[in-house]
């Protein structure tokens, strides 16, 4: 497990669904040694009041399905920034 291959994996299952709501993930780092994932979310999801949700029960179960032996997912999105957030 990479982060190239987990960042394929969004760009093909994840990151479709996203582009509906005018958002998508990218893929910040990946530690090999912990297994912890962080992740940005960009465009609608950055700053959405759902992006939680969003994040835990729809790309987190997505995640783990396809990586199983993933550590912790941590989202590194600054959620005040951008031009009209939701959190600011």
């Amino acid at each position: 497990m990479t982060k190239e291959e987990i960042q394929a994996f969004v760009n093909e299952d994840i990151n479709p669904g996203l582009e509906s709501h005018g958002g998508y993930l990218s893929i910040e780092k990946f530690d090999a040694a912990s297994k912890s994932l962080y992740v940005q979310m960009g465009g609608g999801c950055q700053g959405c009041a759902s992006s939680t949700a969003t994040l835990k029960m729809m790309i987190e179960t997505m995640l783990r399905e396809q990586f199983p032996d993933l550590g912790e997912i941590v989202d590194a999105t600054d959620h005040q920034a951008g031009e009209d957030p939701y959190y600011a």
